[in-house]
């Protein structure tokens, strides 16, 4: 029998985080599903929701997160709690949202003591091993990769005075994109389009062949090993970090020797910042104060990139994670995830252990399963 539950959204206090977890949509079908759905004051202006279209939708307006977190039985967020959100949580609440815990000791060890039911969105895995609820965010993530390389080239934002398309006579931007997944293949249409000259490194040759039957030459694909990269790296304008390891901390491909030899002015972008990065110099930094230099080359390490075009991000984000959630809050944890093996996947920390093998080796930490 479905249950009736309370559902909490409360406002993203992430630096320039505009995201929120559930549209009006969103908030409607909940409540046409019998549940109460309790929404933070002002959580969805920098998405552009209004209080009122929640209210329309069914919602009730909660004055601050205390009153969101102390009236749910499941939170849906989107990015991580973060410490001031650390005591609001208790024993037996759902918490859905990416959580990225292979990089989040702390976290995890909090999500552990209150014995939170914690589902991360980036580790639902259908059978074909594709990443439903991460895809999306990968997408924009990726898109926007190419677009902020190509401003930071710009000689007036420390870069080299590079532009990637080139003009004619004029040698093209060079662009060497790590990883060939969801966030790869997305930098590369943006920066083909942009007319760079763009070098794919992905270490599944099934992927490279299909990245180039997609781009029909238009972009150099390469196994990706240390030789290859490190040739690329070296001569490259731009390089994209999108390497993903499911669950995993992101394994370190560009070593800050690769970064020395590249030319001052050049360009990093680590998509993969939130797993720990790929590029060896990289830390997260926010959209306040997204770069820093190493050796003269500019790096943007922003964890939550797609935060910053929030009505495309909240609303792609809420068409992939609305089944799950439905699920969850119609069958509560247990019975959803022995229901759905992707769901299962999603599981990261349930009654004290982490759950999820992924995050318990990268962080060292006890990996109990979880037995249906």
């Amino acid at each position: 029998m479905a249950k009736r539950i309370v559902i909490g959204v409360p406002k993203e206090i992430k630096i320039s985080e505009n995201r929120v977890g559930l549209t009006e949509a969103g908030v409607k079908q909940l409540v046409l599903e019998g549940h109460t759905v309790f929404v933070q004051k002002d959580a969805g202006l920098g998405s552009r929701i209004t209080n009122e279209d929640y209210e329309r939708a069914g919602a009730k307006i909660a004055d601050s997160a205390k009153d969101v977190y102390g009236k749910a039985d499941m939170v849906m967020k989107v990015k991580e709690p973060l410490p001031d959100e650390y005591e609001l949580l208790r024993e037996n609440q759902i918490l859905y949202t990416y959580l990225h815990l292979a990089a989040e000791a702390k976290l995890t060890k909090v999500l552990m003591d209150r014995r939170v039911k914690a589902v991360a969105y980036e580790t639902i895995q259908a059978e074909d091993g594709s990443l439903p609820l991460l895809t999306p965010m990968s997408e924009v993530a990726g898109r926007m990769a190419s677009q902020i390389g190509a401003y930071y080239l710009q000689k007036d934002h420390g870069g080299k005075g590079i532009l990637l398309g080139g003009v004619t006579g004029v040698n093209r931007g060079k662009v060497t994109i790590i990883g060939g997944g969801v966030v790869g293949i997305n930098a590369a249409k943006m920066a083909v389009g942009l007319g760079a000259e763009v070098t794919i490194l992905d270490v599944n040759h099934k992927r490279l062949e299909y990245l180039d039957d997609v781009f029909q030459g238009r972009v150099t694909t390469l196994h990706s090993n240390t030789v290859n990269i490190e040739n690329s790296v070296v001569q490259s304008d731009l390089v994209v970090g999108g390497v993903l390891v499911t669950g995993w901390k992101a394994p370190v491909l560009v070593t800050k020797s690769m970064i020395e030899r590249m030319q001052p002015g050049s360009v990093v972008v680590d998509v993969a910042v939130d797993q720990g990065g790929c590029i060896e110099t990289c830390r997260p930094t926010s959209h306040q104060n997204p770069t820093y230099e190493v050796s003269g080359v500019i790096h943007y390490c922003v964890p939550n990139m797609p935060g910053v075009v929030a009505r495309t991000s909240t609303y792609a984000l809420t068409n992939a994670t609305f089944k799950y959630g439905s699920m969850l809050a119609a069958l509560g944890v247990e019975d959803a995830i022995a229901k759905d093996k992707a769901l299962f996947a999603g599981l990261n920390v349930y009654n004290g252990s982490v759950v999820y093998e992924p995050v318990a080796k990268s962080l060292g930490m006890e990996y109990k399963p979880y037995r249906i």
